[in-house]
C-alpha cells in the first residue's frame, strides 16, 4: 500500500539530521521574510547546509515562500527563487501569485506547492492551481475527513494534510503586540517576540490560552490545542493522501523529533500491517500525550466536525 510522505518542520540544520533518522521523508524550511510560521529561521547559508544534510539522508527539502508580498518585496523574489533553483530544492511552497509568476520567469522547472492556508477547501480550486503550475495543494485545516477524502478522489495534484501541531487562527500584517506594549509605554523588539513560547492570549470564558507571536509578517494567533490524529490514519492512508505534515512551530526540537518517530511507526504499521496498527495506535497516542506540554492539549481538530451548509 502507498505510504504518504512524512513532512516535518525542523528548527535548525542540525535538527534535520535528527528528523531524518526519526523517519521524516521531507522538511520545509525558509526565512520569515518569505515564509509564514516556520519552526526555525533558515538563512541562505542555512539552506545550502540543509541541502547537504538532506541529500545525505535522501530527504526532500521544500522552501516556504507563502507570505503575502507587497510591492516593496516583489522585486526581490526573482533573486531568491534563482538562489533556490541553484540549490536544487525540491519545491517552493507559495500562496501569492507573485511567486508563481516569478518562478515561471526565472525557474520554470521548479516544482510548486500551492498553500494559501485557508482557501484550499475544494478539489476545483486545487485543480485550478494545478493547471497554473502547482504540483501539490496543501489543504486548509478546517476540513473534515469526509471532505478531505472527497478532494483527494477528484484531485489532479498531490494532496498534503496536516496531521499534528497547532493551527493559525488569525494573522494581521500589523504589529499588534508591539503596538500594545508601545501604548503601555514599554518597548519590545520584534526579534525578542519571534517564536516566543511564553506569550498567550487568555480566554477566561473558555479557559483557553492562545499562543501569540509577532514577526516580519505581522501578528499570529495560534490555536489553543494541537491537532493529533496518530490513531486515526486509516481512512487517509486508504485514500492515498500524498503527504502528512507535522507542524512543530513553537515546539522544542526534541518534542518534534519524538513525535516524528511515533508517526513514522504509525504510518508504517497502518500501511503494512493494519491489524498491528489497530493494536498499537492507542499506545502511540498515549506516548505523545506523555510528552505533550501541559498548556497544549491534544484534539482532532476539524477532522470529525460535521459540515454545516
Amino acid at each position: 500500500m502507498k505510504k504518504p510522505e512524512l513532512l516535518v518542520t525542523p528548527t535548525s540544520v542540525a535538527h534535520i539530521e535528527q528528523l531524518a533518522q526519526a523517519g521524516a521523508n521531507a522538511v520545509i524550511i525558509g526565512e520569515q521574510r518569505y515564509g509564514l510560521r516556520l519552526a526555525g529561521e533558515f538563512s541562505r547559508q542555512d539552506v545550502i547546509d540543509a541541502m547537504h544534510v538532506a541529500r545525505k539522508h535522501g530527504v526532500r527539502v521544500y522552501v516556504a515562500m507563502n507570505a503575502l508580498f507587497h510591492n516593496d518585496k516583489v522585486d526581490e523574489l526573482s533573486d531568491y527563487v534563482r538562489f533556490l533553483a541553484e540549490q536544487q530544492v525540491d519545491a517552493i511552497v507559495f500562496g501569492d501569485p507573485a511567486v508563481l509568476m516569478t518562478v515561471r520567469e526565472v525557474a520554470p522547472h521548479m516544482k510548486l506547492h500551492w498553500n494559501t492556508e485557508t482557501t484550499a477547501t475544494n478539489w476545483y480550486a486545487c485543480n485550478y492551481w494545478g493547471r497554473k503550475g502547482a504540483k501539490r495543494a496543501v489543504l486548509a485545516r478546517e476540513l473534515n475527513m469526509e471532505e478531505i477524502i472527497d478532494i483527494k478522489n477528484h484531485a489532479e495534484v498531490e494532496i498534503e494534510v496536516q496531521v499534528h501541531g497547532m493551527t493559525c487562527m488569525f494573522q494581521s500584517k500589523r504589529s499588534l503586540i508591539g503596538n500594545y506594549f508601545e501604548y503601555q509605554g514599554k518597548f519590545m523588539e520584534i526579534q525578542q517576540m519571534k517564536y516566543a513560547k511564553g506569550l498567550f492570549l487568555y480566554d477566561k470564558e473558555r479557559d483557553n490560552k492562545y499562543p501569540i507571536f509577532e514577526d516580519e509578517n505581522g501578528t499570529h494567533i495560534m490555536s489553543p490545542n494541537d491537532i493529533c490524529i496518530i490513531d486515526e490514519l486509516e481512512d487517509m492512508i486508504d485514500a492515498k493522501i500524498d503527504s502528512f505534515k507535522i507542524d512543530g512551530v513553537l515546539h522544542e526540537p526534541d518534542y518534534i523529533t519524538e513525535v516524528t518517530k511515533l508517526y513514522r511507526r504509525a504510518i508504517d504499521l497502518c500501511a503494512e500491517n493494519r491489524e498491528q496498527y489497530e493494536e498499537e495506535k492507542g499506545e502511540l497516542l498515549a506516548r505523545i500525550e506523555a510528552i505533550q506540554p501541559t498548556h497544549r492539549p491534544l484534539d482532532t481538530g476539524f477532522f470529525f466536525k460535521e459540515t454545516v451548509y
